[in-house]
């Protein structure tokens, strides 16, 4: 296979948030050009701290490794039916073939989330499976992550000439629907779907991704695959201890007209322990997706509520049939 399909872009031009350099420019159109092209490119020069990545990896490993009905506090209702969770939590993997772990913003408290009651903001009892330590690493993590998806999407709004700032209009942080999940594949005995289109085992069905951006950190065992939209052929995303993966889903796709499509990917079975953890980055709830947004001044605040788009478009995962 073809390694170098999925570009990799340094982006540490882009970290201060200075769009209007020479070098930042130059790291934007290569931005463009992947998300045209691609839908998917690594990235380098992120700022993320590496030691960062090992210990949130080693925090997600460790609670995987708890007993089945310790993780299950943390399960919405539908797996745990004392819990009032119904999209947060923990899912077992008699459900799609993996475990997960879906963590929302780590700022929300219990109050801010029964007093804005909705379906989405909920705020999770991460203390019944996690110490202080962890909590705490976990929600610098989600800071960093947040922050640095933020700088991406800005960089997409300078394409169009646009003021990036107006990224704040998507996202207000205590309403966005963004999630730091953490993926588990056991020793997975039997693959969870065979490819229709060429006949290989998967331990993750194709799909594409529903928010603005996913930002992936893989182990070394890789197993994820990007497909060529022209000629369909899938492409292998080589692990490189020192990148995140990025890819465009729905949401931005609609946003850019179908400027950039989000793309279909998917991960082989390779009857291993993995583990992978991308960051959702998602609008607010109640943000009004209009195409005009990236590509008009004008932009009126009216069009269909980014909640009810997310909705519509995890139907088709099974975990999320809840």
């Amino acid at each position: 296979m073809k390694k170098n399909y999925i570009p990799t872009i340094n982006i540490s031009s882009l970290i201060m948030n200075n769009f209007e350099t020479q070098s930042a420019i130059k790291t934007i159109k290569q931005i463009e050009k992947a998300c045209v092209n691609i839908g998917f490119f690594q990235i380098l020069g992120h700022g993320l701290n590496l030691k960062e990545i090992k210990k949130i990896c080693d925090i997600g490993n460790k609670f995987f490794n708890l007993p089945d009905s310790k993780k299950r506090k943390l399960s919405p209702k539908k797996w745990n039916k004392k819990n009032k969770n119904f999209y947060r939590g923990y899912f077992p993997n008699d459900v799609n073939g993996k475990e997960g772990l879906d963590i929302g913003d780590l700022k929300v408290t219990k109050n801010y989330s029964s007093k804005l009651k909705n379906q989405y903001i909920e705020y999770i009892e991460l203390n019944k499976c996690f110490n202080k330590t962890s909590i705490k690493n976990l929600d610098k993590y989600f800071d960093n992550i947040y922050n640095l998806s933020e700088t991406l999407f800005k960089s997409v709004i300078k394409i169009n000439n646009m003021n990036p700032n107006i990224s704040s209009k998507a996202f207000s942080r205590l309403k966005t629907l963004s999630t730091l999940r953490f993926n588990y594949y056991p020793n997975q005995t039997k693959p969870i779907e065979i490819s229709k289109q060429d006949g290989v085992a998967l331990g993750c069905e194709t799909h594409v991704d529903s928010g603005i951006f996913t930002i992936l950190y893989q182990d070394k065992k890789g197993g994820l695959q990007v497909q060529n939209r022209k000629t369909q052929k899938w492409y292998d995303v080589p692990f490189n201890k020192k990148a995140l993966v990025v890819n465009s889903g729905r949401a931005l796709e609609f946003l850019s007209k179908g400027q950039f499509k989000a793309t279909n990917h998917r991960v082989l079975w390779n009857k291993s322990k993995r583990l992978s953890v991308p960051f959702f980055f998602e609008p607010s709830y109640d943000f009004k997706m209009n195409k005009s947004f990236l590509n008009s001044k004008n932009y009126t605040n009216s069009g269909q509520i980014y909640e009810k788009f997310l909705n519509k478009s995890l139907k088709k995962f099974i975990e999320y049939q809840r």
